[in-house]
């Protein structure tokens, strides 16, 4: 089981990025978690460009998409939506057919009841390109500041158990049972 995991967030020591280093960390053996690490190098969206050959960091974001049976996906929220940076990675995958049934899923790492804004968008976004949502594996999860530990990931138990059931019940769900 390939499952791509995606950062809204280009800060390195993020909040979002140390959930889905996390979900790496406690990934099952039969589950190839896969952290994808190109968000900053993806030109921005030109429809002229969208098309062979298409930009190399393009073209590797559009393979690992294809080659995996699931994505997860842990977004901030700027300005009450999706960062600009990722919301330029789904654009790329508008014109390509990758994400035409796949099975998705987010997290919310943001405390206080934030992030709404950017999952109501990036739901909607997501069913525009045919990915399949899969609400069992959809939460919010307050992962605070200093949770976050030196090697980049969250020691926490509680909220590692709760990563652990989150990519589980992606997982099943892209693998039919």
């Amino acid at each position: 089981m390939q499952i791509l995991l995606v950062s809204g967030s280009t800060r390195a020591s993020s909040g979002n990025a140390a959930a889905l280093r996390t979900v790496q960390a406690v990934a099952a053996e039969e589950i190839a978690a896969d952290l994808y690490d190109g968000l900053a190098a993806l030109p921005a969206f030109n429809p002229d460009d969208d098309r062979d050959p298409l930009p190399p960091p393009v073209r590797d974001l559009r393979q690992r998409i294809a080659a995996a049976d699931a994505i997860l996906f842990c977004v901030p929220e700027y300005a009450g939506t999706l960062p600009g940076s990722l919301k330029n990675l789904l654009d790329w995958t508008v014109g390509g057919s990758e994400m035409t049934g796949k099975r998705a899923a987010w997290i919310n790492v943001a405390s206080g009841g934030r992030g709404g804004g950017a999952q109501e968008h990036l739901a909607m976004v997501l069913g525009y390109v045919g990915a399949v949502a899969v609400d069992a594996a959809c939460i919010q999860l307050p992962v605070p500041r200093d949770a976050v530990q030196a090697d980049g990931t969250i020691a926490d138990p509680a909220i590692r158990a709760a990563l652990t059931e989150v990519l589980a019940a992606l997982a099943r769900s892209a693998s039919g049972s």
